[in-house]
């Protein structure tokens, strides 16, 4: 749709303002106007025939297609630029192809086009260039044909700014265009000596050129400037910012062969555009087109390696994405003999020498698809070099290598079991090739008796700790034993003190009465009667202390014994106690036989009766109470 948009946007104006040029070539005009009529029409039955997207989903149905393309005003528009207004050549004729201005409803796709294409090309930058130089020329030239429009009715030649007069100089339609082309470009461009403008026409329209100018002006800064920012913006992902690293240099004074080296090194990148920062290009792709990617370019590099052939493929999609390119320079060795491996290496391009510890003499020359390190990444059980290198690699020239680290093979591997005992199976096979397996049969059985050893320390120290946790039960038990008992003793003694304090209560109001009825004349009696009582209760209290500490002994040697001997102890205890405290009916019981033989005994004393005998006791059940 390019071409026929930008036909009609450059003959129209250029019909309409040279009626020379209209006239000279008509039948060439007319043809090329249905052509492009033509392919309006093919433009609208693709359009009609187009898919979109609907909620992601592509829609191809012809019927949903024409429905949505027939409603928008998009069809209304293509519809309105296909009017045949060509028609109004029979009443304006021939010489107004300006009857044909509805074919400029169509610029749309031309923006749309161009946009299409910037997205599809490999060259985005060039093209930017090109679609501003194209918008630029049409602006150029629909401004040419305005100033010879404007020249033609103010009059050629009337003054200087205006087109000079139609004579042989000036006569032939080459030179009436591109003069007013070159006119209206100083005019655009600001550039070069530009007549002073007389009449107010041309006042107006150099006023408009020169606005113009300034929209142009800034269009073209700021498009190029773009450009020019997206190319650095590329070089420094491509490659590595080389004026950072030359100032660092140039701070640290680094010696002048070692700049050297590195400024060679950024060079051939450049020159031969090598690319070692491939991740951080592709990382704003979703994962599985960068996986396609590594494909298509490494997969083919990998397979060649020999413990990788016959893999699963889903193991070298996720290896290929792990290699990391790499550049050595003439002479740098890649590594040397007895370093620690951690990675292997593919050569992509270029040469490598094996060479002695001398530097000099040469074993062999390792090429494009060679390998080598595949074993010292792979953790193979009696392997005799270990993770050493056994050989020193320098780079004959400008070497493209690949690397694939330890870790990365490691971490991708713990997905892949089957994969991981099928490498190290062909890692063992190439290590008996090379005799540089050992007998791993010795080891297998020390390893299984440090295994047994291990096994049987670990039942020891189980078993010890079973016994230390029955200890700790026992202990535990006899803990809860002890605090239930002390707990029912304490209950008892709460429930014994209450009875005795119920008993006394009872008491002392019988004794009150009897002293109301009886003589105070007895004290010296009493006094006589209180101390028996005060030594039988002292005699009474010794006794129940010595059983409460041959309790406490009984308890102390009961930490590991059942819960049958501390129901005997509190058995004991409660015996005991009875020694100490007395059941309130028994005292009471006492109390009346001690009267009566009082009474017995006392008849005779002067003013003896029932309160006198009744006071001592009640003071005697106060006291065992008390204690």
């Amino acid at each position: 749709m390019i071409f026929p948009i930008v036909y009609n946007l450059v003959i129209i104006i250029l019909r309409t303002c040279f009626t020379t040029i209209a006239l000279s070539y008509l039948p060439l005009w007319f043809t090329l106007d249905y052509i492009s009529d033509l392919m309006y029409m093919l433009d609208m039955v693709i359009t009609a025939h187009t898919g979109y997207l609907d909620q992601g989903i592509l829609i191809k149905d012809l019927t949903l297609l024409r429905k949505r393309y027939l409603g928008s005003k998009c069809f209304l528009r293509d519809l309105a630029s296909l009017l045949p207004t060509d028609l109004l050549y029979f009443v304006c004729g021939t010489q107004t192809p300006l009857v044909r201005i509805n074919r400029f409803l169509r610029f749309p796709r031309l923006s749309e086009a161009l946009d299409r294409m910037e997205t599809r090309t490999s060259y985005p930058n060039t093209f930017r260039l090109s679609k501003l130089m194209i918008y630029i020329f049409v602006l150029i030239h629909w401004n040419a044909c305005l100033y010879f429009a404007l020249s033609s009715q103010i009059g050629f030649g009337s003054d200087e700014w205006v087109y000079p007069n139609i004579t042989e100089e000036f006569a032939s339609m080459r030179r009436q265009y591109f003069h007013c082309f070159w006119f209206s470009s100083k005019i655009l461009t600001t550039v070069g000596d530009i007549p002073l403008p007389n009449t107010e026409e041309e006042f107006l329209f150099m006023i408009a050129d020169l606005l113009i100018a300034v929209l142009v002006f800034a269009s073209v800064v700021g498009n190029v400037g773009n450009v020019v920012s997206s190319l650095r913006d590329r070089d420094n992902i491509f490659f590595p910012n080389h004026e950072l690293v030359k100032a660092y240099l140039r701070s640290h004074q680094v010696s002048k062969e070692l700049q050297q080296r590195i400024n060679n090194w950024y060079q051939h990148l450049h020159i031969n555009k090598k690319i070692i920062r491939e991740n951080e290009i592709l990382e704003q792709l979703p994962i599985h087109l960068r996986t396609e990617i590594a494909v298509s370019v490494h997969l083919p590099i990998l397979s060649k390696v020999t413990i990788f052939q016959n893999c699963e493929k889903s193991l070298l999609e996720e290896l290929v994405l792990k290699l990391t390119p790499q550049v050595f320079s003439p002479g740098e060795y890649v590594c040397r003999k007895g370093d620690v491996g951690h990675e292997m290496y593919i050569i992509k391009e270029g040469k490598l020498a094996v060479v002695a510890d001398d530097g000099i003499t040469e074993f062999a020359v390792l090429g494009a698809g060679n390998f080598f390190g595949e074993i010292s990444i792979l953790n193979i059980k009696g392997n005799k070099l270990g993770n050493r290198r056994t050989a020193n690699i320098r780079s004959t020239g400008y070497s493209d290598l690949f690397s694939l680290s330890k870790e990365d093979l490691t971490n991708v591997l713990s997905e892949f079991p089957a994969a991981k005992r099928h490498l190290e199976e062909k890692g063992k096979q190439i290590l008996i090739k090379m005799g540089m397996l050992e007998n791993t049969q010795d080891g297998e059985e020390k390893e299984e008796e440090k295994l047994e050893t291990k096994i049987k320390r670990l039942e020891d120290t189980l078993d010890i700790l079973q016994t230390k946790l029955a200890r700790l039960m026992m202990e535990l038990e006899s803990s809860n034993c002890k605090m239930q008992a002390r707990v029912e003793q304490l209950e008892w003694e709460a429930a014994a003190l209450n009875n005795q304090l119920r008993g006394a209560e009872e008491e002392d109001g019988g004794g009150a009465q009897g002293r109301g009825e009886g003589v105070g004349g007895v004290a010296e009696w009493e006094r006589e009667e209180a101390e028996g009582e005060e030594e039988e209760g002292s005699d009474a209290k010794i006794k129940k202390q010595e059983q409460r500490e041959d309790g406490n002994e009984v308890i102390k040697e009961g930490d590991g014994e059942s819960t049958k001997s501390t129901k005997e102890h509190i058995e004991r205890l409660v015996e005991g106690d009875g020694f100490g405290q007395k059941d309130p009916d028994n005292q009471e019981k006492k109390n009346e036989d001690d009267g009566e033989k009082k009474q017995e005994k006392g008849d005779d004393r002067p003013g003896k009766g029932d309160g006198a005998e009744i006071e001592p006791d009640s003071k005697t059940e106060e006291k065992s109470g008390k204690r």
